[in-house]
């Protein structure tokens, strides 16, 4: 079986290189036609005509160069997968022979549906480690004035009680039976035998447990299908298992050294009584009028950061409450510090043994200047939505990008989940006096991608990231195409300002040729949001170029090698390779204004200085209202491709006409499918109009099982 896979990886690698020397031969080929056309042009002085071939010969080089990218990516990223060999669950249960580093997962979290926070907490708080505590970031406001906005508050911080309560009761109950046997082993009134069958019926309890949880957890849709699969069945089927290996052990063990067999059934029930135990608890920094109460993710999760390992008293001041360090008291508010800090989102949720192998990793020799370890989050599968699917598609090949970066020392954080290494971001904390008073920025939020800029922070300081290559961790995908603008918009944001502070990194760094395989995906990585979209729409216009017929020759031969594996990769990964990615290229030419927006805002804020507003993306019942402009805008894209192929057509110049069409075809798809008619006409309405239509879609539409009402998160 390894070698069938071995062989079926091998295949794959060499699809990749034989993909990237034709796409290097088609770039080649594109700029020897080009070459004669620039010569003649510029012996008849056509400066104008030069000038514009040339601004299109970069953009489309622009686009080789990102399909090179990817096929690099792939490249590694099946490198990575041949040569992974992950450690044994008995390997990593030695961890129950020594001393754990804390760890504590932090997760934020801003007028999330009950639902979905659940998810969350229990994918943390299941996760198998012995010391562990989980902290739900409550960022809503503390005292709302809205009657839904209390409601769905108190549910989140009655959520953090009713999750602890239920495991506590399992805990103490494992915890007994640890100290009864540690009790017998003192007293010598056990057998070895005897105590591997009693422990295998304390974990067939426990995988029953699992199986009840199963049976009373409520599916609602694909999300809740999902996690009930992969986590409380994954977790039910892992330990019943365990039960056949302690009823081998029983058979063994006597045939064991003593000292051997004692330590074997210290570690079962020092892990048995530890399965439960977890310390779950809520924080609100809005309560505090000495906290920072800016509205990002990255500061819900400074604001307490800045606080671990401390301890603190309330204090009234004025009309405001502010948390005060103070002595070790048991009155006091106590902070409980940790080596290993895990972030998850609130829409997010890990799979069994990710805290495990990620802190492995973290606690390997060699790995001390390892910051950050995560697995690039995946699409929770099988959505109903057409848009949900494809969206999840394209996330889905995102992984395989990241993991190919890691081959090449490249890796972004990924903010969705990471393993954090406290003493690294530590090591890149910013200070500042404001009027709450001090405050500590340890994810730095300059743009709305804080993890991409401090990724570029801790590679400076020496730091190094990690994506672990096996799929651990999924995330929601918008549903609707105004939640997806937010969410694309956001992405799009930034990539430009954070730019020169990766240049005048790779400026001051040791020039050798590892560095250059760092450099090119890192600089695509952060233009490509801003550049692909200017190079589509330039295309798009080609029929008014003099040169349009040669470059739109070679444009197919330049991208089918891209778009061929692109498309094997969606089948490799359970999608339908030939026509998702057609619906892949769909969307991306809906998204070109979403991702042009965020370009500009990043511009904009380069040129004032004020920063991007960070825009959480909205869950509503139906969908989200998309902006007007939006709307206008993927319209007028479809009308310039209907003039540009009217203009070919015109000039019996029918290459240009047909890429034209097709493009105006798929644009119309798009709008039909991913937006639909008349959602969008009611989205171009005045605000006044589409805020009543948009009302009454809500309170109006016939609620089926899979549709659950989500509070906006804007």
């Amino acid at each position: 079986m390894l070698d069938t896979t071995h062989q079926k990886i091998l295949r794959e690698i060499s699809l990749s290189k034989l993909a990237l020397l034709a796409s290097l031969l088609a770039a080649v080929g594109f700029l020897s036609a080009m070459v004669p056309i620039l010569g003649t042009q510029l012996a008849n002085h056509t400066y104008y005509v030069i000038s514009e071939n040339i601004i299109y010969i970069l953009f489309i080089l622009f686009l080789i160069f990102g399909n090179i990218i990817y096929l690099f990516a792939r490249i590694g990223y099946f490198k990575r997968l041949d040569a992974h060999r992950p450690v044994t669950d008995q390997g990593l249960r030695s961890i129950y022979n020594t001393t754990v580093p804390a760890l504590t997962f932090l997760i934020p979290s801003y007028k999330e549906d009950e639902r979905v926070i659940r998810q969350s907490l229990f994918s943390a708080a299941l996760q198998e480690y012995p010391d562990r505590q989980v902290v739900l970031l409550i960022d809503d406001p503390p005292n709302p004035a809205n009657s839904n906005d209390l409601a769905a508050l108190m549910q989140a911080r009655k959520l953090c009680e009713e999750i602890q309560s239920l495991l506590s009761a399992e805990q103490e109950k494992y915890e007994r039976h640890a100290k009864a046997y540690y009790d017998r082993e003192i007293e010598g009134l056990f057998d070895l035998k005897g105590e591997c069958l009693l422990l295998s019926e304390h974990y067939q309890n426990v995988a029953r447990w699992f199986k009840k949880q199963k049976k009373t957890w409520c599916v609602n849709d694909h999300a809740d299908a999902f996690f009930s699969e992969k986590m409380l069945r994954a977790l039910e089927l892992q330990h019943h298992e365990h039960v056949s290996e302690l009823r081998e052990l029983a058979e063994n063990i006597n045939a064991m050294p003593a000292k051997q067999a004692h330590a074997r059934l210290r570690q079962e029930y020092y892990r048995l009584s530890t399965l439960f135990s977890v310390r779950i608890s809520s924080f609100e920094r809005k309560r505090y009028g000495n906290l920072s109460h800016e509205a990002n993710k990255a500061m819900n999760l400074n604001s307490y950061i800045g606080l671990m390992g401390k301890h603190f008293q309330e204090i009234q001041q004025g009309d405001n409450v502010h948390l005060e360090e103070t002595t070790a008291l048991e009155s006091a508010l106590h902070m409980r510090d940790a080596k290993y800090i895990i972030t998850l989102d609130a829409d997010s949720m890990l799979l069994p043994g990710y805290a495990m192998r990620l802190i492995h990793i973290m606690g390997q020799p060699g790995n001390e200047r390892l910051a950050v370890a995560q697995t690039p989050y995946s699409a929770i599968p099988k959505p109903s939505n057409v848009l949900e699917r494809t969206a999840g598609a394209t996330t889905d090949i995102q992984y395989l990008i990241h993991q190919g970066f890691t081959y090449c020392g490249a890796t972004f954080w990924v903010g969705a989940n990471a393993v954090l290494r406290k003493a690294a971001l530590e090591d890149i904390c910013i200070q500042e006096q404001s009027s709450q008073g001090l405050i500590r920025r340890y994810i730095h939020d300059r743009t709305v991608i804080e993890d991409t800029e401090s990724t570029i922070d801790l590679i400076a300081r020496g730091w190094q990231l990690f994506n672990y290559p096996e799929r651990l961790a999924y995330s929601a995908t918008p549903s609707d195409f105004g939640s997806l603008i937010i969410q694309r918009g956001r992405w799009a944001n930034g990539g430009l300002i954070i730019l020169p502070k990766l240049i005048r990194h790779l400026m001051r760094a040791p020039k050798k040729l590892s560095t250059l395989a760092q450099v090119f995906p890192q600089l695509h990585y952060l233009t490509s949001l801003a550049i692909s979209p200017v190079s589509v729409v330039l295309l798009l216009l080609i029929p008014f170029s003099s040169s349009s017929e040669l470059i739109i020759e070679w444009l197919p031969l330049t991208a089918a090698p891209y778009v061929l594996l692109y498309a094997r990769d969606l089948s490799l990964n359970r999608y339908k390779g030939a026509i998702d990615i057609i619906r892949v290229y769909a969307l991306n030419l809906l998204l070109i204004p979403v991702h042009l927006g965020g370009a500009l805002k990043s511009l904009q804020q380069a040129i004032t200085g004020r920063k991007s507003a960070f825009r959480r993306t909205p869950k509503v019942l139906g969908r989200t209202t998309a902006p007007r402009l939006y709307i206008v805008l993927e319209y007028g894209l479809l009308v310039l491709c209907v003039v540009s192929a009217l203009i070919g057509a015109m000039q019996d110049r029918w290459l240009p006409t047909m890429f034209a069409l097709i493009n105006g075809g798929l644009f119309l798809y798009a709008i039909a499918r991913f937006i639909g008619f008349s959602e969008s006409f009611k989205d171009m309405l005045p605000s006044k109009v589409c805020s009543m239509t948009h009302t009454q879609i809500i309170t109006t539409a016939e609620v089926t099982p899979r549709e659950r009402i989500f509070k906006s998160t804007e």
